[in-house]
């Protein structure tokens, strides 16, 4: 348990909750809703339980709350409150604040719970895009504010990982109904496959032949697919590799596997698209802006 996170700045329960550290500061003073200790230099630190406390808060707050009448409530009824609205309409919102509570103390069991809590009442598809999805896109604002550090993440992802892995292996039984192949890989220095794996998973759903090569893939290996296939849909995703100033010799060189293979394709998804020109694209590579706009051309 020494890696579990247990003290708070101010700073990052604004991060995590979406509160101001003034608003914070103020619910303090004025209700007494929180009760930080202070270091040898006067600064405040925050308890898990103040956490936890206030990303319920938060639930309650942001669904018409006044604070007023929060702060009348008895601390130990907040969670149950908390629990009806959840199971009323918010059960998305609560998800988020447990997953992130789950990372910030590396706490498997709570994740797990907090899944299969959502796995009884939403399939797979809407998990990814109601509650893993916006979950992700804070993170990557906690990540950059220093909250959570990368230990944090790739706990977080990980386990996001495995539940993809395993949804996508139940419909991997099945033939192919389909005839197109699409293969997914990252490029050379591009580690970052967890959006590569949910759009394997809905490949396979869709009843596609997938080949799936993962992580840093040497683009001369990609010709190998061509020599079998009369036609290759590849997927890739851009995040930081390659970069901007790497991106259209990258393309260049794809274009030339492309050629050898008239019916194969390029799609790429990606941060680092944003420093494609479109006008040296050949028709055979198309951009997309998000998974949702790329899975509705499956």
């Amino acid at each position: 348990m020494n890696n579990v996170k247990k003290s708070f700045s101010i700073r990052d329960m604004e991060n995590l909750s979406g509160i101001k550290a003034h608003t914070i500061r103020i619910w303090e003073k004025r209700y007494d809703l929180f009760q930080p200790e202070r270091t040898t230099t006067n600064i405040r630190t925050y308890s898990l339980s103040s956490l936890q406390k206030l990303l319920n808060i938060t639930l309650l707050y942001n669904n018409g709350y006044k604070i007023s009448k929060i702060a009348k409530i008895q601390e130990n009824e907040i969670p149950e409150i908390v629990k009806n609205l959840t199971i009323e309409k918010n059960e998305n919102d609560s998800a988020i604040n447990a997953f992130k509570l789950s990372m910030v103390n590396f706490d498997q069991s709570l994740f797990t719970r907090t899944y299969d809590s959502l796995l009884n009442k939403k399939s797979f598809r809407e998990i990814f895009y109601e509650v893993f999805i916006p979950l992700l896109t804070e993170l990557g604002l906690l990540w950059q504010t220093d909250t959570i550090s990368p230990s944090h993440e790739h706990f977080i992802t990980n386990l996001i990982k495995q539940k993809i892995y395993s949804e996508t292996e139940k419909l991997q039984y099945d033939v192919p109904r389909k005839d197109a192949v699409f293969a997914l890989f990252l490029p050379e220095n591009e580690i970052h496959e967890l959006g590569l794996l949910y759009i394997n998973y809905e490949i396979v759903r869709s009843g596609y032949k997938s080949i799936y090569l993962g992580q840093t893939m040497p683009i001369e290996s990609l010709n190998d697919l061509v020599k079998y296939y009369n036609a290759v849909n590849f997927i890739s995703y851009f995040t930081v590799s390659p970069t901007k100033e790497k991106i259209e010799k990258y393309i260049h060189e794809f274009s030339t596997i492309l050629n050898e293979s008239p019916n194969s394709r390029l799609w790429l998804l990606g941060r680092q698209i944003q420093h494609i020109s479109q006008d040296i694209l050949p028709n055979t590579i198309k951009t997309f802006s998000s998974i949702e706009e790329l899975t509705a051309e499956l």
